[in-house]
């Protein structure tokens, strides 16, 4: 991990892909110098909604609605219903779910972008919107904000938030008992 501060952030970045350098630069003039970075990222915590903010100098081809590069990674705390999982994926391949840390994210190239999957990404969950009428709104929404009129959806998030962590440890499948047996098994024979 590399010091934090501005030269180092400056110098960091320098070379950089276009996208990624834009991103990282929107995301200092919002939130200030991130609060970790590596030679391939920087991170931000507690950013508005968010739980965390990362810019990664990687980026990746995406071509919904529009072609264009993900490379800001936004996450929040949100319990994903399981069967709700293949609809997102259908959705939007750029939302994306930790079922065991309890968070989705969305990744794209603008935080108005990942706020609008995130917004759309939460009527799917709640059955307000089909994949089919998320993925329609969400191309007029970025055509109408090319043509200078952001919709709600792209401003801020339409829903509340859990601002503390909805771990999802899962559940044990196995014969604990018999689990610790054999570890005391291990650790005896280990010691001998």
């Amino acid at each position: 991990m590399l010091n934090v501060n501005s030269q180092n952030i400056k110098d960091n970045i320098e070379g950089w892909p276009e996208t990624a350098t834009k991103a990282a630069k929107a995301m200092m003039d919002k939130y200030g110098d991130p609060d970790e970075q590596t030679p391939s990222m920087l991170m931000w915590k507690d950013t508005g909604p968010f739980t965390h903010t990362i810019v990664y100098k990687e980026e990746i081809q995406h071509d919904f609605p529009m072609p264009h590069k993900d490379v800001l990674e936004q996450f929040i705390n949100y319990n994903v219903p399981v069967e709700k999982y293949d609809d997102l994926a259908e959705f939007d391949g750029s939302v994306i779910v930790e079922r065991t840390k309890g968070v989705m994210s969305a990744r794209c190239d603008k935080e108005a972008a990942n706020l609008l999957a995130l917004n759309l990404a939460n009527d799917v969950i709640e059955g307000n919107r089909s994949v089919e009428e998320a993925r329609k709104f969400y191309g007029e929404a970025i055509m109408a904000m090319l043509e200078g009129n952001k919709k709600d959806y792209l401003k801020s998030l339409q829903f509340d938030v859990s601002q503390s962590n909805i771990n999802n440890a899962d559940e044990t499948t196995m014969d604990m008992s018999k689990v610790k047996k054999l570890k005391k098994q291990m650790k005896e024979k280990n010691i001998n």
